[in-house]
């Protein structure tokens, strides 16, 4: 099953894209605390570890697509000195929420929130130092297409740094996770967000996802070089990084 397949109500006739809009648009107010909870709280460290992979080019702008309420973007300025960022994602609400979020913790003058979409970046060729991605790509529409966009708009000799679920290989993990992930998540994440389909979606896109070596191949072909996968925690998470 190819991943743009997958999508949040398969008896609905809008496109991908814009389900995707419309399911995060829903689950905005409830977001950070169903996806801190669900991740037992590591989500964190993994972020971490997406940023620190850019931080040695000391990076003065950053773009971070599909970027939600924006937890990466105000993660990677905490850590990065004198950088700004700019959050593009195609779900207003969910960027109201970021703008709150940023408001608290006195960031808005260094990050920026914008509605736009990942496969249309409103930004000149090699406009940024760094793009971050954290668990978007698996949204895309159209992967390569958004992937092009990103590598378009990173300057040369700048890096990318995307997040993204993945499928655990090892006995017992793989096992537990796969309960966790299909049963749980979803029962738990449609209690408390009061959407039907949010939770449901989350676990198949991954399972369809081209995940490891595949998705390197995916980036080099959108013009990233030295494209690594890392694992993480089990191979719960990948970390993907290269370099324009």
């Amino acid at each position: 099953m190819k991943h743009n397949s997958v999508v949040p109500d398969s008896s609905s006739k809008l496109s991908k894209k814009e389900q995707v809009a419309d399911m995060f648009n829903h689950i905005a107010g409830k977001y950070d605390f169903l996806n801190h909870l669900l991740s037992l709280g590591i989500d964190k460290g993994w972020r971490k570890k997406a940023i620190k992979s850019i931080s040695d080019i000391a990076p003065k702008k950053i773009l971070d697509v599909a970027t939600g309420t924006g937890d990466l973007a105000i993660a990677a300025a905490k850590s990065i000195p004198d950088t700004t960022i700019v959050g593009i994602d195609i779900a207003a609400m969910m960027l109201e929420v970021g703008k709150t979020k940023i408001a608290d913790k006195s960031l808005s003058d260094r990050i920026e929130m914008k509605v736009g979409d990942s496969e249309a970046l409103p930004y000149q060729d090699g406009h940024f130092d760094a793009v971050l991605c954290a668990y978007g790509v698996r949204n895309f529409q159209d992967l390569s297409k958004g992937l092009n966009e990103m590598s378009r708009v990173l300057r040369v000799g700048g890096k990318i740094a995307i997040l993204e679920f993945s499928q655990p290989k090892a006995f017992p993990i793989k096992q537990a996770f796969s309960f966790y992930f299909k049963f749980i998540m979803p029962l738990f994440g449609k209690m408390v967000s009061k959407h039907s389909t949010a939770y449901n979606y989350l676990p198949e896109s991954v399972m369809a996802f081209p995940e490891g070596k595949e998705f390197c191949t995916i980036m080099e072909n959108a013009g990233f070089k030295n494209v690594k996968a890392q694992p993480l925690s089990f191979g719960i998470t990948s970390l993907y990084t290269g370099e324009k």
